[in-house]
């Protein structure tokens, strides 16, 4: 008999979309007062129809259903109207903290680790931006929707295409921590689409984490532990030194014991460190010659001291001159170097008279022509 004042509270939080009445539907009189909050957006349906969307504000609704009269007019449908109106109530605030995650592990081929399984998991925020859509092709004629009953849902969504983002941008997982951003950025943009379907934004993605199964886990730290040992002689080493320091620290008998046990051994493992640094250096050092031996002066062949002659290339070991030119090693009398040609004794030059200018011999004491002292 008496007009509507039709306005909607969250108490949960979580509502999306919430239906006055919640069940069934009303006989809303000409007239009655729609408050629509600023978070909200009212939709008034009238005879199965969305006829209105009300933003923040109070409204007055127009039906067919006159107080009195529609009652007298509905007595052949046993008082209850026909004239059928609803008023949906869509919350447009950004709902957080929706959480989305694999439920199986997603199979990955990663370039250095080969192909493994990963989980991932993480948080996205939502809000419905156009709620006539939303309501046509999501809630229907629910009296209540909540984001528990769309939650799920979207999530599988995300897993969909996150599965297919990550091959396409992803080489390795050991670069991961670096590009999470980068992923949900990018991920974003391909949902945007899926959502719209829907009159729903997805305002912000965010990865917690990416993992792969334990085993892989474990095969990546005993990795970078190899990065940190390369020697794993030195590793065995720091950890004998690391128990001989905590054995050190006992105390009791058992305590000197194994301190006793382990000076013992002490001297046995430097001297094993100590050896095997000496032949790694003389592997890396070139091979000296024996003390009997000496290096050809041609060839750098090792020969006996005691050889004239090297049995490899048949150099004269025996120096009795050297040519000027090249320093091969060549006997006496030779004229000319058997390598370079060089003349192996330089030529006399000739001396000249003072007085007639002639041309004598280096070692004459007078001209040959004048008689001259020279």
């Amino acid at each position: 008999m008496f007009l509507e004042i039709i306005e909607w509270f969250d108490d949960t939080g979580k509502a999306l979309v919430h239906r006055i009445p919640e069940s069934g539907s009303g006989d809303i009189k000409y007239g009655a007062q729609l408050i629509v909050r600023e978070s909200q957006a009212g939709i008034f349906f009238y005879q199965g129809k969305a006829v209105g969307a009300f933003g923040p504000g109070r409204h007055t609704l127009k039906t067919a259903n006159i107080p009195l009269l529609t009652k007298l007019a509905a007595l052949p449908w046993g008082f209850e109207s026909p004239l059928r109106a609803e008023v949906y109530f869509a919350n447009l605030k950004t709902f957080t903290n929706l959480k989305w995650g694999t439920r199986d592990p997603v199979a990955f081929k990663d370039s250095e680790l080969g192909l493994i399984r990963l989980r991932a998991f993480g948080v996205f925020n939502m809000r419905v931006y156009q709620p006539v859509l939303f309501i046509n092709n999501l809630v229907g004629t629910q009296g209540v929707y909540t984001t528990e009953e769309i939650e799920e849902y979207l999530g599988q969504v995300i897993i969909s295409r996150f599965n297919d983002f990550m091959g396409e941008t992803i080489d390795s997982i050991l670069n991961l921590p670096a590009k999470y951003d980068e992923l949900a950025a990018g991920l974003v943009a391909r949902l945007k689409e899926d959502f719209r379907h829907f009159g729903l934004n997805l305002t912000q993605l965010y990865i917690n984490a990416i993992t792969p199964p334990p085993e892989v886990q474990k095969a990546i730290d005993d990795r970078s532990r190899m990065g940190v040992f390369d020697d794993m002689n030195k590793l065995m080493q720091m950890k004998a030194a690391m128990a001989m320091e905590k054995a050190a620290e006992n105390e009791g008998d058992a305590g000197a014991g194994m301190g006793a046990g382990m000076g013992l051994m002490m001297p046995a493992m430097f001297a094993q460190y100590f050896q095997g640094n000496q032949q790694q250096q003389k592997g890396n050092a070139p091979e000296e010659a024996p003390a009997q031996t000496a290096a050809c002066e041609e060839c750098s062949n090792p020969i006996p001291r005691e050889s004239k002659f090297c049995p490899h290339c048949g150099h004269q070991q025996v120096v009795f001159t050297q040519c000027a030119n090249c320093k091969k090693n060549i006997t006496p009398n030779t004229n000319f170097c058997p390598r370079c040609g060089h003349p192996a004794q330089e030529k006399p030059q000739p001396k000249h008279c003072p007085k007639c200018g002639a041309e004598n011999l280096s070692d004459s004491l007078f001209c040959n022509q004048c008689g001259e002292k020279m």
